[in-house]
């Protein structure tokens, strides 16, 4: 499906491109759908045992952005924990909390995402 979508879509000037595997956290793992960085977006009025029930997501993501931080006072979900059992996972996984709300973690998600197409436009001048 995105390969057919990618024939109407004009990709010269375009430097990040989303694409949203929705549905739970088991079908989206088991396909490569060719992305450069695969993201698990978390809520956390979702419930922080996640990693556990979907390890695999865990393992083929880069990073885990817990969002709805701002509920977090509010919600039984643990930042440290979700964190701790993901990284069991998957060491490497890095961890980004944002508020929408609040704007909080914002900034970082929007330097890591800068970074990485950076990191993608040097290689590609270097190859």
């Amino acid at each position: 499906m995105i390969l057919q979508a990618l024939d109407h879509i004009n990709l010269d000037n375009v430097d990040l491109l989303f694409i949203e595997n929705v549905g739970n956290l088991v079908c989206p793992a088991a396909f490569d759908l060719g992305e450069d960085y695969r993201v698990t977006l978390l809520a956390a009025t979702e419930g922080d045992d996640k990693p556990k029930k979907y390890p695999r997501m865990f393992l083929t993501s880069e990073m885990m952005v817990v969002s709805k931080a701002d509920l977090l006072p509010y919600v039984p979900f643990s930042v440290d924990a979700v964190t701790k059992d993901a990284r069991e996972v998957n060491p490497n996984l890095e961890v980004i909390s944002i508020s929408s709300l609040k704007g909080d973690g914002l900034d970082q998600w929007c330097d890591w995402l800068q970074e990485k197409v950076n990191a993608k436009k040097s290689a590609a001048s270097v190859s």
